[in-house]
């Protein structure tokens, strides 16, 4: 059965002020519904924080709400019985966590966690539902987003499978820098080496042929693109496929 998401992990998700220019239209499903729909949902929204490495969903528990990012990456990660981790998915401002809710499991094996900081919009699941059933502007987009999720889950676990950790890793790095307001990432290798499910060894090697190829500038912690087209010759067809699959579904009227 699944459990009830735990007080600690719902009490992480606090909400807070937020000046006008972070309004749920950041995130841009929600820029993308009718006024109407909008208007209708507005007083429901709660602005929340995201912090780095806040949980925001446990494996298998109830989703009581789901998230709007307007800034920073969540992390879909599916994690094994031994405590390792690979990550299925990430999620920005152009799309919403907790898909669970209107795809009617209530809950998921993977676990959300915030991969780089920034804030979004809460809704509850059942208003969320209420809006979903109408069967209008919100269930279309939603069902493009889904689409387009699993669409980029479908890929990583083919590039994770057959091409190199170079190609993994500017893979990983270009679906962050499309969720992200600038060029550089906060990131461990550590965390990295998690994320893609190898070694911090190979993670290691590949960080330092990017950077030797001055792609990347990897200080710190601190990841900074320095030749993005270069960066997406060196991807394999994987970041492509994701990209135009999501640029097709998704934000269209």
């Amino acid at each position: 059965m699944p459990r009830r998401s735990s007080p600690d992990v719902l009490s992480m998700i606090k909400t807070f002020s937020v000046p006008r220019h972070h309004a749920p239209t950041k995130n841009r499903l929600l820029a993308a519904l009718s006024r109407v729909d909008y208007e209708r949902m507005r007083r429901h929204f709660y602005p929340v924080s995201l912090p780095l490495g806040r949980v925001v969903y446990e494996p298998n528990s109830v989703m009581g709400y789901v998230i709007f990012p307007t800034e920073g990456i969540v992390s879909l990660l599916y994690l094994t019985q031994n405590g390792s981790s690979t990550e299925i998915a990430v999620v920005g401002n152009e799309g919403m966590v907790g898909i669970s809710v209107f795809m009617g499991g209530s809950s998921t094996p993977s676990r959300a966690v915030v991969q780089s900081e920034g804030q979004g919009y809460r809704l509850n699941a059942d208003v969320l539902m209420d809006e979903f059933e109408r069967g209008g502007n919100l269930q279309h987009l939603l069902l493009r987003f889904t689409q387009a999720l699993i669409t980029q889950m479908s890929q990583t676990a083919v590039c994770n499978r057959h091409h190199t950790v170079d190609q993994q890793l500017c893979r990983w790095l270009l679906l962050s820098l499309d969720r992200l307001q600038s060029n550089e990432l906060i990131m461990t290798q550590e965390l990295i080496a998690n994320m893609l499910g190898v070694r911090r060894e190979a993670v290691t090697e590949a960080a330092g042929r990017l950077q030797a190829a001055q792609l990347i500038d990897y200080s710190r912690g601190r990841i900074t693109v320095l030749n993005r087209p270069m960066l997406e010759r060196w991807a394999c067809e994987c970041y492509a496929v994701v990209k135009k699959e999501s640029d097709r579904l998704l934000f269209l009227r």
